[in-house]
C-alpha cells in the first residue's frame, strides 16, 4: 500500500525543487529505503524544509508550562518571559528586546477549549486537520475525560526525559477522522518504517520501561474509549496499537523550540564594537548559568513529528546531513554537514556528538537497545576491518611467543 512518489515530496517547502535535487531509493531487505543526493549540495546548504504529517508536544512539558503552539509549536513566551521562567529571576531584563520575534498580539485560543496557537493561521489549520476530534470544549480540565485519563495514564508511565507522546498517536486518529481522503491519508502514514512483532513488542517495552512494560493493554483501553472509530479498527486491536506504538517510537523526530535560543542567535549576528560585545556574551553566559543552575537541561518547548522524507534518511556515524528547527516552529531544515556528491546517500545520525566519539562496541550497544539495528556504515565497517586485523596480528604474534597488549580489550570497551 505504498504512497504515490510525489506524496514523499508533498511535506516540502517547494516540493518540485525538492524532487529534483534528491531521491528515495530502496536499499535492501535490512536497510529498507534511503534518500540519495541527484545533484551537488555544497557544505551548509538546505537539502530541503518539510512540516510534520503530525506533532505533538511532549505532555510533561505541557505540564511544567512550556507554552507552545498547539500546531505548529512555536514557543509562545517572549524570550524575556522564557528567561526569567528559566532563571527563577522575575525581575530579569534582557538586552536587545527587539531582537525577539515573538509576536503575543498574533496569538489566538481556540473558542471551545482555549488552547493556545501562534497565529489566526495556524489555529486554522489545527481545526481543519484535527483538533475538531480532540477539542474538549468545557471538559478540557476535567480529568474523567477520556482524552484527560489517556494523558494522564501517559504520564503515569512515561517520566521525563519525554522521547515521545501518546498524543501523536491520537493525532493520527483525529486526523483521519476528519479527512476527506481518508485512504490517502492511511497510504501516507504506512511510508513509515515498520517492524516484525517482536520488535514491535521491544519498542513498546523501551518506550514504557521496564516498570511499566506490562501497561500496554491497559493504555491501549484508555486510547480505545478516547479515540476510537470504525475506519481504523484495526488500530484498536491489541496488535494494531502495538504497531502504531512502534511507528511513533521508531520514526518520531524530536522537536524542540525556544524564543531564547532565537534571540541568542540574533545577538550573535549582531555587529557591536568590542567592549559591548564582550558584555553581551558575559551577560548570556551568566544567563545560562542561572538556567543551568535552577532548571538544568530542560530549556525548550519539546514534541515529536512524522516526517515523511525525512524519516527515510538512514543513520551513519559519520552524517553527511543534519535537522535542525531554526524557525522556532515545527518545521524541520535538512542541512549539509559536508559537500554531497550526486549518487551519494544523505544519512543523519541517531546519536549525539558525544555518543558518536565513543568506541563501535558502545555506539552498536546503544543502537541496538533504542532502534534495534547494528551500523554498517564506513565507520563501523572501517573500525571493524581495523579489529579483524589486529585479531589476526595478535593471533600470529601469539604462535610465536609474542604479546601484543590490549589494543582488542579497548575496543571492546565502552568510554
Amino acid at each position: 500500500m505504498a504512497a504515490p512518489h510525489d506524496d514523499m515530496f508533498s511535506f516540502c517547502v517547494d516540493p518540485g525543487k525538492v524532487a529534483s535535487n534528491v531521491e528515495v531509493r530502496f536499499i535492501d531487505n535490512i536497510k529498507g529505503k534511503g534518500l540519495f543526493a541527484k545533484k551537488s549540495v555544497k557544505k551548509g546548504e538546505a537539502i530541503f524544509i518539510e512540516r510534520p504529517l503530525v506533532s505533538a508536544q511532549f505532555l510533561w512539558n505541557v505540564l511544567y508550562k512550556y507554552k507552545a503552539c498547539e500546531y505548529c509549536l512555536r514557543a509562545l513566551e517572549t524570550a524575556e518571559e522564557n528567561a526569567r521562567r528559566l532563571s527563577g529571576l522575575p525581575g530579569l531584563s534582557l538586552p536587545h528586546p527587539e531582537l525577539c520575534r515573538v509576536r503575543p498580539e498574533k496569538h489566538q485560543a481556540c473558542p471551545q477549549c482555549q488552547v493556545l496557537y501562534c497565529s489566526s493561521e495556524c489555529r486554522q489549520a489545527a481545526a481543519e486537520q484535527y483538533h475538531r476530534g480532540l477539542c474538549l470544549g468545557s471538559s478540557q480540565d476535567d480529568p474523567d475525560h477520556p482524552i484527560n485519563k489517556l494523558k494522564d495514564a501517559w504520564r503515569s508511565m512515561h517520566y521525563p526525559p519525554e522521547t515521545s507522546s501518546i498524543m501523536l498517536m491520537a493525532r493520527m486518529v483525529a486526523v483521519i477522522k476528519q479527512a476527506q481522503d481518508k485512504t490517502r491519508w492511511q497510504k501516507l502514514f504506512s511510508q513509515f518504517c515498520s517492524r516484525t512483532a517482536n520488535e514491535e513488542e521491544e519498542i513498546a517495552h523501551k518506550l514504557l520501561g521496564e516498570k511499566f512494560k506490562g501497561q500496554l493493554a491497559l493504555l491501549q483501553g484508555f486510547f480505545t474509549t478516547a479515540l476510537y472509530d470504525d475506519h481504523l479498527s484495526r488500530w484498536f486491536t491489541a496488535e494494531g496499537f502495538r504497531s502504531l506504538f512502534a511507528l511513533v517510537g521508531t520514526n518520531g523526530q524530536g522537536i524542540g523550540t525556544s524564543s531564547l535560543s532565537q534571540w541568542v542567535h540574533a545577538c550573535d549576528a549582531l555587529e557591536l564594537p568590542g567592549q559591548q560585545r564582550e558584555q553581551l556574551d558575559s551577560f548570556i553566559d551568566q544567563l545560562y548559568k542561572d538556567i543551568e543552575k535552577e532548571t538544568g537541561d530542560f530549556l525548550n518547548c519539546e514534541g515529536s513529528g512524522l516526517f515523511l522524507l525525512q524519516s527515510s534518511c538512514n543513520h551513519s556515524c559519520i552524517p553527511n546531513a543534519e535537522a535542525s528547527f531554526p524557525d522556532n516552529n515545527f518545521l524541520l531544515h535538512l542541512s549539509a554537514l559536508s559537500d554531497i556528491k550526486p549518487g551519494e546517500e544523505i544519512c543523519i545520525s541517531y546519536l549525539d556528538c558525544c555518543q558518536r566519539d565513543r568506541s563501535r562496541h558502545s555506539r552498536h550497544k546503544i543502537l541496538r537497545e533504542n532502534y534495534l539495528f547494528v551500523c554498517s556504515c564506513p565507520k563501523c565497517v572501517s573500525q571493524m576491518d581495523d579489529l579483524d586485523l589486529t585479531s589476526d596480528e595478535e593471533e600470529d604474534g601469539e604462535a610465536e611467543g609474542e604479546t601484543e597488549g590490549d589494543d582488542i580489550e579497548d575496543e571492546m570497551t565502552d568510554v
